[in-house]
């Protein structure tokens, strides 16, 4: 029977070095309006730690009812090994609505790490020829992944944090970040440089050949520069504006909205345009 009790929020602390971020999403909103109007219905799952509480999973429930100004919440208190806490936050996160690319590729590190130290075998990241690979074959049966994009998603671990970035915010693809991630750090800010200068990123057959070159020692900024110049079809344009500028008309917009910000002033103004050339053509 499964014991739930009531536990104050000021005793719960987060689950240490979660890979996954908190953000205010449409289903935070959701659940927000849901605590706000009925209450906290699916109890949080808790560790004891040094006479606190660690949310193994239910963090945003938590934040939910901190902003509601709620003192308590239900919990189911479990007794858990380090690795049996860590897999099953991993888990509960992954069943979430939108998981950055980064965040699934750390939780799946740390959840085989820990499955690691349970005794299962771990060879993810360095298999490219099939060998029999237990670790990525449990986790991916445990997820909507393949065992092949399990390892995947690891490889990501290996970028630097600014390319990392890029991927989180779909201007770098999946795979040829994959790619990317077989460089070491000084070529991959060879590449982030080129970025930040020309807005343009490597599609996946570039990535492949710089993934090639770096392999036999033969990559180096002026070989980066002649691939990354070279045309790609669907090569995606975007417009780069200094953030000093856009706080400076609105500083209350968080760096993360700025986007969404942005894209809906430019909405607005084109509708106020339109209807002004509407009024003045009559």
């Amino acid at each position: 029977m499964i014991n739930v009790k009531e536990v104050k929020i000021k005793d719960l602390i987060p689950f240490e070095d979660s890979p996954f971020e908190f953000r205010e999403d449409e289903g935070f909103t959701q659940l927000f309006d849901s605590i706000s109007e009925s209450g906290v219905f699916t109890p949080i799952v808790v560790c004891e730690r040094d006479g606190r509480y660690e949310i193994v999973s239910g963090y945003r429930r938590v934040e939910a009812c901190k902003r509601l100004n709620i003192d308590i919440i239900p919990a189911i208190i479990k007794e858990l090994t380090r690795e049996e806490a860590i897999v099953m936050h991993v888990d509960s996160n992954l069943q979430r609505d939108k998981v950055l690319p980064s965040e699934k590729a750390f939780g799946y590190k740390m959840k085989l790490a820990a499955m690691k130290r349970q005794g299962f075998r771990s060879d993810l990241t360095s298999n490219q020829a099939g060998r029999k690979c237990e670790s990525a074959e449990i986790i991916a049966s445990e997820s909507d992944d393949s065992k092949t994009q399990v390892r995947r998603y690891i490889r990501l671990t290996f970028l630097i944090p600014e390319i990392l970035k890029l991927v989180d915010s779909e201007r770098i693809a999946f795979t040829p970040a994959v790619a990317l991630s077989y460089l070491s750090s000084e070529e991959q800010y060879m590449i982030y440089k080129f970025y930040d200068e020309m807005e343009v990123t490597p599609s996946y057959s570039q990535a492949v050949e710089l993934k090639n070159l770096s392999s036999a020692g033969n990559l180096n900024e002026s070989v980066i520069t002649e691939i990354m110049s070279q045309d790609k079809p669907n090569q995606q344009e975007f417009f780069k504006v200094p953030m000093e500028r856009l706080k400076s008309v609105a500083p209350k917009i968080r760096d993360k909205d700025f986007e969404n910000f942005v894209i809906k002033a430019c909405e607005y103004y084109y509708r106020v345009l339109q209807r002004n050339r509407d009024r003045d053509a009559r």
